[in-house]
């Protein structure tokens, strides 16, 4: 039995995708990003991605200033050819369009959160953060799993070079200051 074709959606253009693509190409899976021109597809996520997930989305709407929104799995145009999808990010109130829109622009982003999966892990660890950076995303979080606790990577960007740098790492409690005052019990997760 010959195995099955692909589909000629994932193979690029010469040119390569471009970020608005995505908009336009029928039948893409869910949660398929754009990182350098290529479309990436999104493997199964284990139960620890979706609860650590929804925990940090709850405890972020509970204090979010009024001039930010909490939006999951939404795109993120960083250029013409980055458009990956953050777990969790925290966008200006400004940002949202209406309910057909499909993405935000990089200068509407303050914090993006990628929560590490073992099909995504260098992406989530490497590429994803160096591109939040050169597009100038003030925060990016990383969460690992820690015996099925998250454990919260948080950086902050440096303007001098335009790079993250480590400012904490939080365990069972995440508790800082920027972006703005947030406070969320990581212990949580054990009753979801």
């Amino acid at each position: 039995m010959a195995p099955p074709s692909l589909p000629d959606r994932v193979f690029p253009p010469p040119e390569s995708f471009r970020a608005e693509d995505l908009d336009h190409i029928s039948d893409l899976p869910a949660h398929t990003e754009l990182i350098d021109g290529s479309l990436v597809f999104a493997g199964p996520q284990a139960s620890f991605h979706t609860l650590a997930v929804d925990l940090l989305v709850a405890g972020l709407r509970r204090i979010v200033p009024a001039s930010l929104r909490v939006r999951r799995e939404m795109g993120v145009i960083l250029d013409a050819d980055q458009r990956p999808e953050p777990d969790i990010c925290v966008i200006a109130a400004g940002a949202d369009r209406g309910p057909e829109q499909t993405f935000y622009r990089a200068r509407e982003v303050l914090l993006t959160v990628e929560v590490v999966s073992p099909e995504s892990r260098t992406r989530d660890r490497e590429r994803k953060p160096t591109l939040y950076a050169k597009a100038g995303i003030p925060h990016f979080w990383r969460v690992d799993n820690e015996s099925g606790r998250p454990v919260v990577h948080v950086h902050e960007l440096d303007p001098a070079t335009r790079g993250y740098a480590l400012t904490r790492i939080h365990h069972d409690r995440l508790k800082v200051s920027v972006p703005f005052e947030i406070d969320i019990d990581l212990t949580e997760i054990d009753a979801l």
